[in-house]
């Protein structure tokens, strides 16, 4: 009888897998033990400039080295981090920043106003948010060594959720002279503010980075809370070791051999849970929310009736399970903002039924004038689309799975043609929910047609309530607008929630203190070793 891969990673788990690890990994964590921690991440660092790419492993390291002007606590509102003092005009247009005192480099030299305006500068070219920001902004200029200020054509209610919020790229604070350079260019040296220094010695590409302790580092007195307060490193080191083979990850993690893994398979969970010593834990508890994306731009998803029958036909249940198994780490996700954002709600969501309506779905096509047009759906792995495909099929709908690698459906997915021509009608994915609960940044619920993204559609109704986010102060008053907008995007149905997932990471029991991160991204300060 054959043996699976699986199968052999299931066994090796059982009986212990120590057997796994090359023995210069093993060496590697034995000194200082007790005050290093080593983290494998979902992701490979392959770039190190966050301003550069949207890479969630870059984003990682940005949390490390650099500091922020505020950071988000954990109920959402933002609080001031590199900033000690800050006001506003009578007219809301001018915006005043003071440094706090005991900032400094890496390298020695003391954080002043001129980096923060190269940085917001600089970020504010790739920042969705940033370039909304700057769109209404007169001037951004050094007042002293300490002070900046930031002059607006007119208010901007969310100028410091814009400047503490993690969605999207971070605003980190850079040296002036590497904020300087084109975002175009990626900045080459590793020298932040933050509470960890990069050691560049210590780098091996491929194999692992390594971050100390910055010392000199000087936290705020307010308490831990979310992103915001003290940043408090309670180890020496922590290494990112890079394992892109899951044996080798979950063996060194039973072994003892690191600490933490981002990404353990979810077919593992049960043995992960059985052994005494390791633990899973969900840090981002919002997760993602898992989409389906229609072309507008050809038949038959370019009449409202075709979509609104994908919305009715869903069961998202069965698409979870298929996808992710254990319902214990997914649910049904039926607002635009995602399940558990501050502006979740449940506006228009009548059409929802746990196992899908598929009378509904077969109506509604008929009524869009459905004449068999091949109804293609990219897909480049996963359970969900072939279980789309036969889900459209029992209803009578022409349905075709296009199976390709990553790089074949990311280059057939840009084409705006119709099917025979290449191009295509349905594909799906996961997107992170704490980027949807944000319209400013936010692709995926973006309705600008041409200038939305793939899938391209458009609603001029919908795009008037999502152009007045920025302006809306307060939570509550967005909580309205949110509504208003999750009402017109259901009639329209820009796409469709298949469910929604919150993953858990994989650790050994005596690693504490990790944060969640559900909104941002993971951080390793607080982390410590009991």
């Amino acid at each position: 009888m054959a043996v699976s891969r699986r199968e052999l990673l299931k066994a090796s788990l059982a009986t212990g897998a120590a057997f796994s690890m090359p023995r210069t990994l093993r060496a590697k964590n034995a000194p200082n033990a007790a005050r290093t921690v080593r983290l494998v991440m979902a992701s490979p660092l392959v770039a190190f400039d966050p301003f550069f790419t949207t890479s969630t492993a870059t984003q990682t390291h940005g949390s490390a080295i650099y500091d922020t002007l505020f950071a988000m606590d954990s109920k959402g509102v933002p609080q001031p981090q590199m900033v000690g003092k800050w006001g506003v005009s009578s007219d809301k247009k001018t915006y005043t920043f003071e440094l706090r005192d005991g900032l400094a480099w890496h390298d020695g030299t003391q954080v002043g106003a001129a980096d923060c305006v190269a940085s917001i500068r600089r970020w504010a070219q790739v920042s969705t948010a940033g370039k909304l920001m700057m769109a209404r902004a007169e001037d951004i200029s050094k007042k002293d060594d300490k002070t900046f200020t930031i002059l607006l054509k007119e208010p901007l209610g969310l100028l410091i959720d814009i400047l503490a919020s993690e969605n999207g790229l971070p605003l980190f604070i850079m040296r002036e002279k590497d904020a300087n350079r084109p975002s175009t260019e990626q900045v080459t040296a590793n020298i932040g503010s933050g509470p960890f220094k990069f050691n560049e010695a210590l780098a091996r590409p491929g194999s692992s980075f390594t971050y100390d302790r910055n010392n000199s580092y000087v936290p705020r007195k307010e308490r831990s809370d979310g992103f915001a307060g003290a940043k408090i490193v309670k180890v020496d080191r922590v290494v990112w070791d890079i394992m892109p083979d899951q044996q080798t990850a979950i063996g060194a993690l039973q072994a003892g051999e690191i600490d933490f893994l981002e990404n353990p398979p979810v077919d593992l969970f049960p043995l992960i849970e059985s052994n005494p010593d390791l633990a899973l834990q969900v840090l981002n508890r919002l997760g993602s929310v898992w989409f389906l994306r229609m072309n507008f731009l050809q038949k038959p998803f370019d009449n409202v009736k075709a979509r609104q029958a994908m919305l009715h036909l869903i069961g998202q249940d069965a698409f979870m399970r298929a996808e992710i198994g254990n319902p214990k780490y997914t649910g049904a996700c039926t607002s635009l903002f995602g399940t558990g954002s501050v502006y979740s709600n449940d506006e228009n969501t009548a059409w929802y039924k746990k196992n899908g309506d598929p009378e509904a779905a077969r109506r509604l096509f008929k009524e869009a004038g459905y004449a068999g047009e091949k109804v293609v759906i990219l897909t480049a792995g996963g359970n969900i689309a072939p279980l789309l495909t036969q889900t459209l099929q029992r209803i009578g709908i022409n349905a075709e799975l296009a199976m390709s690698d990553r790089a074949g459906l990311v280059k057939r997915r840009a084409n705006k043609g119709p099917v025979q021509d290449g191009g295509w009608s349905i594909f799906t994915g996961p997107w992170g929910t704490s980027s949807i609960q944000d319209p400013m940044v936010c692709d995926l619920t973006a309705a600008n047609g041409e200038k939305a993204w793939i899938g391209w559609p458009k609603n001029d109704e919908y795009e008037a309530l999502r152009a007045e986010w920025p302006a809306t102060a307060t939570v509550e008053d967005r909580k309205v607008l949110a509504r208003k907008m999750q009402r017109v995007w259901w009639d329209f149905v820009g796409s469709v929630w298949l469910g929604q997932s919150a993953l858990p990471i994989a650790r050994v029991k005596t690693l504490e203190g990790l944060i969640d991160y559900s909104e941002g991204y993971f951080k390793m300060w607080n982390i410590q070793k009991t």
